[in-house]
């Protein structure tokens, strides 16, 4: 879900109740009272995905195709009881659209798919039902990761969503690049970069724009922040931008800019950043786990290509090691940042089908489901343990991957920040113009100044 945000549309939508013709097939397991009439209604869901977008070149391709394939599934296990009915939104755009159809007493969903970042604003909207009685009484919620069922709480520590998988981020790296290893120090990558700038290559690349509103500090950003011990919270809603660990962090980034070590294009916005890992002119690109999906297809430094155009062409450079997965560099003393959010689901205020909801969740946990959701539309590691030992995650990828996410200390960016749209807009322009616009202003500064605007809102 690398596309997936959390920010502004307004737009409203109809959800239609059908009903059933005369004297259907009863619904299975349901009781009888006499009577064989059975109302079939509709299932309403808001994905970001399209099941009707069959386009190879869809940023969106995995989940349009998950859906695809699923919706027949679940219509059939659910037969004469509900019909599946998705409408794709915008992933930037559906979050503000559901607040705004909940506060107008509009149509909502029954399900929307929503990810961690969403709780906050959810919750101070009153957009989300609290599930924390109906889902700690489910078989599976015993065996939910702790640290990914925190990131679907609310301040009141209500439940908000359902999460069933998380996305950690890290580092890929073109093993060729750094034959002695990715580096563990930002002294040791300077100097690994410097030897890549002769050879005219780039060392990393990353989101380094203030495209869609800020979302780079979500990103390498945030990684680096936290690696070098930063926090953009005090744990009570107030930013703490200006501190001394994110100082010197934002002074790693703007060295690895002005040197030449990441290439022009980490600035054009749109994505265009992954083009030099595509190419291997960049020998490493942090990213979200999930990000493999959209780098493709790629050459390797030893010239083999990656061509399928698809999500298996970084599998298929993992499995054969011209790709190894590492974490972010971090001072001495410091554990490599990682920043980290779940995807699943909430069940918004005004539903009309509840229920239905409640019965695609258990649909979704159990064992013939999870993986699948997981690997597809979730893009992430399993919150289920049970998933986690499946077949399907023990490639070299997801191997790799929680070998590297057990060297790093995973959080979300936000922490108590409640106005994330402004967090991440005020905070990016910041680090954005010392790094690229004016790498002679004064970085604490103007981490202060962005700091104190956004103070001023609480």
């Amino acid at each position: 879900m690398k596309r997936f945000s959390t920010w502004t549309a307004l737009v409203l939508l109809l959800a239609v109740t059908l009903s059933g013709c005369a004297m259907p097939a009863p619904t299975p397991g349901a009781e009888s009272d006499g009577q064989d009439a059975t109302e079939i209604k509709d299932f309403v869901t808001w994905y970001q995905y399209d099941q009707n977008n069959e386009d190879p070149a869809s940023d969106e391709r995995v989940g349009n195709e998950y859906l695809r394939d699923t919706v027949p599934l679940f219509n059939e296990a659910f037969a004469g009881k509900w019909n599946w009915v998705n409408q794709p939104k915008a992933w930037d755009q559906m979050a503000a659209e559901l607040v705004a159809a909940v506060q107008a007493g509009g149509d909502v969903p029954d399900l929307f798919h929503t990810g961690s970042g969403n709780v906050t604003l959810f919750y101070k909207n009153g957009v989300m039902q609290d599930l924390t009685e109906w889902a700690s009484a489910q078989s599976w919620y015993a065996d939910l990761d702790a640290h990914a069922l925190e990131a679907c709480k609310g301040p009141d520590g209500a439940l908000y969503c359902i999460p069933v998988a998380q996305q950690p981020q890290l580092v890929y790296v073109w093993k060729d690049r750094f034959p002695d290893g990715f580096p563990k120090t930002p002294d040791e990558f300077l100097a690994a970069a410097a030897s890549l700038k002769e050879q005219g290559l780039y060392a990393i690349t990353f989101f380094g724009s203030t495209a869609f509103d800020g979302e780079g500090l979500t990103r390498a950003v945030w990684t680096a922040l936290s690696s070098f011990g930063g926090v953009l919270d005090d744990g009570e809603g107030n930013m703490t931008l200006n501190t001394p660990e994110n100082v010197a962090a934002v002074e790693f980034l703007r060295t690895i800019v002005q040197n030449g070590y990441a290439p022009e294009i980490i600035f054009a916005g749109n994505w265009q950043e992954e083009e030099a890992f595509k190419d291997a002119s960049a020998g490493s690109f942090p990213t979200g786990l999930f990000g493999y999906r959209y780098v493709n297809p790629l050459t390797a430094p030893n010239g083999t290509e990656y061509t399928k155009g698809n999500e298996e062409d970084m599998l298929d450079a993992i499995t054969a090691g011209d790709v190894i997965l590492a974490p972010f560099v971090a001072p001495e003393g410091e554990t490599p940042g990682c920043g980290t959010a779940v995807s699943g689901f909430g069940i918004p205020v005004g539903a009309k089908n509840a229920e239905a909801a409640k019965d695609y969740i258990n649909w979704i946990m159990e064992p013939g489901q999870n993986a699948d959701w997981v690997l597809r539309p979730g893009g992430g590691f399993p919150v289920l343990s049970a998933t986690q030992s499946a077949e399907q995650f023990q490639s070299p990828f997801y191997l790799e991957a929680a070998e590297v996410i057990a060297q790093s200390a995973c959080s979300p960016w936000y922490g108590s920040l409640e106005r994330l749209a402004e967090a991440k807009k005020l905070g990016m322009a910041a680090i954005y113009k010392v790094i690229k616009e004016d790498p002679t202003a004064d970085i604490a500064a103007e981490l202060q100044a962005a700091q104190d605007e956004y103070n001023a809102g609480n």
